[in-house]
């Protein structure tokens, strides 16, 4: 494939992407599939919830754009050759996981049933990755990222590589809680595992990468901030779950050359937040599932960042991270051990100045607090880390 292949990709994808959204978003205000304001909701009317069809739909297109040049016209790629036929278990999965999204949208799953949806959809890749080629997608084995030599699983790979694709679906899940904010770190994700899949010549991870990134943008046009139309739970479970599938299939296939932290790093943002959330939640004996407003966009606004602002910050830091990712890989070992020193030594002073581990629930009596004294006439100290405005959230979990 040419670079002209994969910007047609991208191309095909925002274009559908930016048509079918505009439907999408009429059918739902039609049959009231929308979000409404009360509760935790913050936004004043009724938005609709189900763009996620947008984005699949312009995800497929490009696919099988892809897939008719390379039968029909001699594109060269991955998608239609006999060596590919594990991708119909990565498409497979894809629609699985698409589908459980739009019924948790549409319907509202409880819990359990939603995770055993994501379970199916995860174990669909790993069931056509064992079966059909002996676990050449799955993580067999890993790399030391600090070093050379692998770290092989054995049996362990198959637990391991439905945690991992889990853990990246939900990743992108929890952090839809801005507009624009989930479609916007995808998109980042997606074109860095895109170079990644072109400098390893997996052409088929390549195309699902440029297809990814053209829904991406696409869909920006109409979920950037003020968004008219939210991704829900069908566009932000099948956006991390793609991505993880990408990085099967074009960077674990490289290991000896590219370490399994390059992929988690490319999504550290997320990881980052999603990890604070779990610790901030047990360290204050709160069950894990709650949702709170203490992420990383809720810190960002409470320390008065307007929402446009915490969303490209939040961008600005995961094409650093992405840029950090991809420099790791050329650099010797000591070089390696000292950027992951001094990765972990930011994230510890961004936990800190944000507060990530601070109570959440704290933070909105400590403005309550503030707003009572106001109101009395005083002028009390502002707490150290303030409370996130109330009208900025999109779907913040």
């Amino acid at each position: 494939m040419n670079v002209w292949q994969y910007i047609g990709l991208i191309a095909t994808a925002a274009a559908v992407t930016l048509i079918v959204t505009p439907l999408v978003r009429w059918v739902a205000l039609r049959f009231g599939l929308v979000d409404r304001p009360g509760g935790r909701k913050v936004h004043s009317v009724p938005i609709p919830r189900i763009g996620g069809i947008g984005i699949f739909a312009g995800v497929m297109a490009a696919l099988g754009l892809e897939w008719a040049g390379e039968l029909f016209f001699g594109w060269g790629g991955g998608l239609s050759g006999a060596a590919e036929l594990r991708l119909f278990g990565v498409i497979g999965g894809m629609l699985a996981i698409f589908t459980v999204g739009l019924l948790d949208d549409i319907f509202d799953l409880k819990p359990g049933l939603k995770f055993l949806g994501q379970l199916f959809s995860a174990a669909i890749v790993v069931a056509a990755n064992l079966h059909l080629y002996n676990g050449l997608g799955n993580i067999k084995f890993v790399g030391n990222p600090l070093g050379g030599g692998l770290v092989l699983l054995g049996v362990l790979s198959v637990p391991v590589t439905l945690l991992y694709i889990l853990g990246f679906t939900n990743v992108i899940n929890l952090i839809d809680g801005l507009d624009g904010l989930a479609s916007g770190v995808s998109a980042i994700a997606g074109m860095s595992l895109l170079v990644l899949a072109v400098e390893s010549k997996n052409l088929a991870a390549a195309a699902l990468a440029a297809a990814l990134v053209g829904a991406c943008l696409g869909f920006l046009r109409y979920n950037f901030n003020p968004a008219s139309i939210f991704m829900g739970d069908s566009g932000a479970l099948f956006l991390g779950f793609t991505l993880a599938c990408i990085s099967l299939l074009g960077v674990m296939k490289s290991v000896a050359t590219i370490a399994l932290a390059v992929p988690l790093m490319i999504i550290g943002v997320p990881i980052f937040d999603t990890s604070s959330a779990i610790i901030r939640r047990v360290l204050h004996r709160r069950p894990i599932q709650e949702a709170d407003k203490g992420h990383i966009h809720h810190r960002l606004l409470g320390r008065g960042f307007d929402q446009r602002q915490t969303v490209l910050i939040i961008y600005l830091w995961s094409i650093a991270l992405a840029i950090a990712a991809y420099a790791i890989r050329y650099a010797p070992g000591p070089i390696k051990l000292a950027a992951f020193f001094a990765l972990f030594v930011v994230t510890g002073f961004m936990a800190y100045w944000l507060g990530l581990f601070e109570a959440a629930h704290h933070l909105a009596h400590d403005m309550g607090d503030k707003k009572g004294a106001q109101s009395a006439g005083a002028s009390p100290e502002a707490p150290a880390v303030a409370a996130p405005p109330e009208d900025v959230t999109e779907a913040s979990s």
